[in-house]
């Protein structure tokens, strides 16, 4: 198959789901699809701990970075050919930015993406090793994992669209963290043991 029929086969592919997330969500609201390395994914609608860290996190980076909004749920194009659609918890990026960009908006421009894991089947490959994947192939500079299973705070930067993220820095949860620029918002993560159940 050549390089052109390729990008077509996954343009059309992309295409097909978007028409299939877009008709599912208007049927079922409490699901949200996603599509990573070539497959289709469900997320559920949170729980109240999950929602609290995002609640916790938007403050911090709206006290830090008043420029700044943290957007729960904005749809990106990620990884190499921006073919996957991924919804992360939150995205970084300045006031404004995702404004008349509709739902799979391009990450150019998002300083960080979030993701808090769940606990369900995927959330390993999901939030471990496909996300990050996609996040640095699409150029994010910073994504932050809060890790509740392993209690802990994963910070991955220096995005390299081959090999993925080049430093990944972890802390438990009760640690302070500084996310490294263009964020540079520091974290007292101890706020957030409550939430790890």
């Amino acid at each position: 198959m050549t390089v052109m029929a390729e990008r077509a086969l996954s343009r059309m592919s992309v295409d097909v789901f978007e028409r299939i997330a877009e008709f599912a969500e208007r049927e079922d609201e409490t699901v949200r699809f996603e599509f990573i390395d070539g497959r289709i994914g469900l997320r559920k609608v949170t729980n109240g701990n999950h929602s609290e860290i995002t609640m916790w996190l938007i403050r911090q980076c709206m006290q830090a970075r008043p420029e700044l909004n943290l957007y729960p749920g904005q749809g990106l194009k990620v990884e190499a050919y921006r073919n996957g659609r991924a919804l992360p918890d939150g995205a970084l990026a300045p006031v404004d930015h995702f404004l008349g960009q509709g739902d799979w908006a391009d990450p150019d421009g998002v300083l960080m993406t979030v993701e808090i894991t769940s606990y369900d089947s995927d959330t390993h490959d999901r939030d471990r090793v496909e996300k990050p994947r996609g996040y640095a192939e699409a150029g994010v500079p910073v994504y932050l994992l809060i890790d509740r299973e392993h209690a802990s705070v994963v910070v991955h930067s220096n995005p390299d669209p081959e090999i993925g993220y080049r430093d990944v820095h972890t802390v438990k949860i009760g640690e302070t963290v500084t996310l490294p620029d263009p964020v540079g918002i520091t974290l007292d993560t101890g706020r957030l043991k409550p939430y790890m159940d």
